[in-house]
């Protein structure tokens, strides 16, 4: 259970789902087309000089530097992802092994995981446990990663590096990282315009320029979108700009400058009870329709450059640096709390390949670097007067597990209730090495220093606070034998280190009820760095018409970062994080690709993705061996594809969840549940011109998307899901040309 305002898996489920069939080859050599969003590749960088004489795309380059890892890796291909509906980045990372991605009401805040991380933390917050990047540049600060920026749409590539396996890019965190690659002047069109709708009253509009001119490039995109929601109060609108401009002063050296905003806006309808998800799940909690809550960012900023020098010695080297101001206004109770972040972050770093005693070898030494410059949370009365009384005697319509709003009908609107401020600071350290030390067989030792500062402090009404540092050694270790150009085998082991954001600190201690701030954060405690010790197994090949990628990984974690609504903080409506006793993180990451017949350019294809989570509990004084709850431990996503020379296509989708446990007694659950999804599309051959219609939730489902769990049922219905969409019909064109 939790430590200082201290937590506590289910036992296995009987068997495993048996995945069959699946879906892709690798892209042909003689055509060069990358058919299919996520390929695994064999062939090391040596190899692929004297095999390969096509010209490599971006992405087919990304993937072959990947296929150098020892570990589980894939890569996204966006132009593949276009091909449908690009709402949230949900859709963008479908089908992808070992990744849980599920959208709150159908706007940007996602339940977000890979191999357990961010299962401490609910919808609409700050992302933890992974390290989120824009092209190699830290989006990830000591808050957490703020999740508006991430609009999937002006993309060419995702790169999805699962547990240790981000490790060069300097990502230590549990579940790893991932790397948004932006498109450029070099792959955009001159001009371009996409447009999508549908159910739901969903609206999306983008348009595009990109360009080379002489030694320099530019590329623009605009982005506007607008839902009016499958659930009520789940308004959600959008707004964005995507610029980057490029710069090749010679062969040797070139920089790019980056810069994003977006401005969202989430409507918030509170979380319902397995009984209302069946029964409606078009309902939202009547409290906070009343008040219109809603989540906004009024207008996040990242401003980024990175330069990249080629040395003649076949080496490089990257320095880039970024900042962020990321403003919120959180309007989901009687009192809005409203932050600002701001946060600069920095990498550098050198690769090199040379040859020890006669066998290739790689090396790269980086630093990675995320320090806040501003942190502040300011609670502000925003309901007062006699629906503040209302409401607080109406409590959150009465819904065990939900939250509790406090009557301000003394104070005027806009009143200072309390404030906080926060800082911290990540500095990493890491290098690595990638030696053939025998014929095919590659040696990757690797180790990192990191540096880890944080402070929380209550300012007002009363002054206290925490700060803690540590200094850490991170390790790694692997082994990748390369049997042949169709498959490879790998194992690694490797430490994890993921410090608490530093807003996770102002919990635990609460103004009592003799004061208008009463269920407010009165002080901070210590929490401790999560850590843990992974080993990982796994495979990528090809045979016939089959890829495959399958890794096994085991985790033994300690002080685990979660986070509950205990009893006593339900009455304020509250929650606590804190450090769970010993946990274990297991689980299989795997997808099988087929092409099921080919003939005369047209291929019909099966894809499929699955991920066995099985993440518990080791000896927990009060919950045993219990299964963590909030994630699935069976997740299955599928593809039937069909894809025509004549540009004519057509998908046919599934996906498969288990039940989801609502509380850490492992005594109420979310439903299983089974979504079936269609797509149809035409891309004119040779031309940048799209259109497609997709068919979502076939059977209308009534279904739990999202579960933050509260502490124990005991028998009662937790309001703790939200629900995903039911019956919904899309359709989007795309127009393109120079």
């Amino acid at each position: 259970m939790l430590r200082n305002g201290t937590i506590a898996p289910q036992p296995l489920l009987l068997g495993l789902y048996l995945v069959v069939g699946a879906g892709y080859s690798t892209a042909n050599a003689s055509d060069g087309k990358n058919k299919h969003y996520v390929k695994h590749n064999s062939i090391t960088k040596d190899e692929v000089i004297t095999v390969s004489r096509k010209r490599l795309s971006d992405v087919e380059r990304t993937e072959r530097q990947l296929a150098t890892i020892p570990g589980g890796t894939s890569v996204i291909d966006s132009k593949e992802v276009l091909k449908s509906r690009n709402m949230t980045n949900a859709d963008a990372l479908a089908l992808q092994p070992g990744v849980f991605a599920q959208s709150s009401g159908g706007g940007d805040g996602l339940r977000l995981s890979i191999r357990g991380s961010g299962i401490q933390t609910g919808v609409n917050y700050f992302r933890s446990g992974l390290l989120m990047m824009f092209d190699g540049l830290p989006v990830t600060i000591p808050a957490g990663t703020p999740y508006e920026l991430f609009e999937p749409l002006g993309l060419r590539s995702i790169e999805v590096l699962r547990g240790a396996n981000a490790f060069d890019y300097g990502g230590l965190q549990l579940g790893g990282g991932i790397n948004y690659n932006s498109l450029t002047g070099r792959q955009a069109q001159t001009y371009q315009a996409r447009i999508e709708g549908g159910s739901f009253g969903y609206l999306k509009e983008q348009i595009s320029s990109g360009k080379v001119i002489g030694q320099s490039d530019y590329y623009i995109s605009i982005t506007n979108s607008y839902r009016v929601g499958y659930q009520d109060n789940t308004r959600a609108t959008s707004f964005g700009v995507e610029a980057n401009f490029g710069y090749h002063f010679n062969d040797q050296i070139e920089t790019r400058v980056f810069f994003r905003y977006r401005q969202t806006q989430n409507g918030y309808p509170g979380f319902l009870t397995r009984d209302q998800i069946l029964s409606d799940p078009t309902q939202s909690q009547a409290p906070y329709r009343a008040i219109a809550a809603k989540r906004i960012q009024p207008g996040s900023k990242f401003y980024a450059d990175m330069t990249t020098i080629h040395f003649n010695d076949d080496s490089t080297l990257r320095l880039g640096l970024d900042f962020q101001d990321a403003p919120i206004d959180i309007e989901q109770q009687s009192a809005a709390t409203i932050w600002l972040y701001q946060a600069i972050g920095a990498v550098a770093d050198y690769q090199r390949h040379d040859r020890l005693f006669g066998r290739t070898s790689n090396t790269d030494i980086g630093y990675l670097g995320s320090h806040d410059i501003t942190g502040w949370e300011k609670i502000r009365v925003r309901v007062s007067g006699a629906l503040g009384a209302e409401l607080a005697g109406k409590g959150a319509g009465g819904f065990t597990g939900g939250s509790t709003f406090n009557s301000y009908s003394s104070l005027p609107i806009g009143a200072l209730l309390s404030s906080y401020n926060y800082g911290g600071a990540d500095d990493i350290l890491h290098a690595s090495n990638n030696t053939e030390i025998v014929h095919h067989v590659w040696l990757t030792l690797a180790g990192a220093l990191d540096h880890e500062a944080r402070s929380a402090n209550v300012t007002y009404p009363t002054q206290s606070g925490v700060e803690t540092q540590s200094v850490n050694f991170v390790p790694r270790a692997g082994l990748r034998w390369v049997t042949s150009s169709h498959a490879t085998l790998y194992a690694n082991v490797s430490r994890s280190l993921q410090p608490p954001n530093d807003w996770n600190y102002m919990t635990g201690h609460y103004y009592d009820t003799g004061r208008i701030q009463a269920g407010l954060s009165s002080g901070a405690t210590k929490l401790r760095n999560q850590t843990a010790t992974t080993y990982e197994v796994g495979s990528t090949g090809d045979f016939w018409r089959n890829h495959w990628s399958v890794s096994y990984y085991y985790s033994n974690v300690r002080n685990e970062l979660l986070t509950v609504q205990t009893a006593a903080s339900q009455a304020s409506g509250t929650q606590i994080y804190g450090n769970a006793t010993p946990t274990v993180h297991q689980g299989v990451e795997a997808s099988l690709n087929t092409d099921l017949v080919k003939w005369d350019g047209n291929t019909l294809s099966l894809r499929q993705a699955y991920t066995w989570q099985d993440f518990h509990y080791k000896n927990d004084a009060n919950f045993g061996r219990n299964r963590l709850p909030g994630i699935p431990e069976h997740f299955y996503q599928g593809e039937l594809h069909l894809e025509t020379k004549a540009g004519f296509y057509a998908g046919f989708t599934a996906q498969v969840s288990s039940h989801v446990a609502g509380s850490y007694d492992d005594t109420y659950y979310a439903p299983a549940y089974h979504i079936f999804n269609m797509n149809l599309g035409y891309d004119w051959p040779g031309k940048q011109r799209q259109i497609f219609l997709s068919f979502n939730n076939l059977t209308n489902t009534h279904y739990a998307s999202i579960v933050v769990p509260g502490y124990q049922a005991k028998g009662q219905q937790l309001a703790v899901f939200q629900p995903g969409d039911g019956f919904g019909v899309f359709a989007g064109a795309s127009l393109g040309f120079n």
